[in-house]
């Protein structure tokens, strides 16, 4: 008798495991199926600002067969340069000479062999870098005058076409605001997602605030960015939201 007792008590506790394991197993997989339900959505946000910051290489040469003279030339034209600046109201104060170079055409890895033209050839860079971007573009389209006073300028080189580039330096105070716009829109996709299948919008899956990027206004084949005083601020972020039923 206590062994029949004994025997349909552990049948009992069986029946109740099995019975509990199924009812776990279940509601694990419904969860599974629910957390495998999710929408992703992209939220946009974008910017028109205007450039702080100017950066202006002036790349002046001067050639003759006097190195003297060729030196005189670029101290010349330097001081030039620096008339019409402060002419334009850009303060002179933070132009920069860079990028001095001479060369000899009768000293060359070929050895002594000589060419056509002046003898010495100088370069030298003035680096102009100024917090009123307006006004150094207003300089940049009247750099004919400095052609006119005889200084002889040069393209090329590690400053590209020798025109200014145009730097905004404020994206840090950009991104906060930004960041929650893009997210709010995506929200707002994630929304209309969510009435469109008949189901109701859950917490947040996974989210990525996505990469910052400047780019030029007039996006056209051709323009950089540096090269125009109005820029975009774009930013996209990336959000998983969970769906309900």
């Amino acid at each position: 008798m206590v062994n029949s007792d004994r025997g349909i008590v552990a049948a009992v506790v069986l029946a109740v495991g099995i019975a509990l394991a199924g009812f776990l197993a279940g509601n694990g997989l419904a969860r599974a199926r629910a957390a495998d339900r999710f929408v992703t959505v992209k939220g946009i946000s974008e910017r028109e600002v205007r450039a702080d910051l100017a950066i202006w290489p002036l790349r002046v040469v001067a050639a003759d067969d006097d190195l003297g003279r060729a030196h005189a030339q670029i101290q010349g034209s330097v001081r030039r340069i620096l008339i019409f600046l402060a002419a334009q109201q850009i303060d002179t104060s933070q132009a920069e000479l860079q990028d001095f170079s001479v060369s000899d055409a009768l000293v060359n890895q070929y050895g002594g062999e000589t060419r056509a033209g002046s003898r010495y050839v100088i370069r030298q860079t003035v680096v102009v870098r100024s917090p009123n971007p307006d006004k150094v573009l207003a300089a940049s389209q009247r750099v004919g005058e400095l052609v006119s006073a005889g200084v002889v300028l040069s393209s090329g080189g590690e400053y590209g076409s020798g025109g200014p580039t145009f730097i905004f330096t404020k994206l840090n105070e950009l991104k906060p605001p930004m960041i929650a716009e893009a997210t709010a829109r995506a929200r707002e996709a994630a929304e209309q997602f969510a009435r469109d299948s008949r189901s109701a919008l859950g917490g947040i899956r996974r989210a990525n605030q996505g990469v910052f990027e400047i780019l030029p206004r007039d996006q056209a084949p051709g323009i950089a960015e540096g090269s125009q005083i109005v820029k975009t601020v774009r930013v996209v972020s990336t959000v998983e939201h969970f769906l309900r039923d």
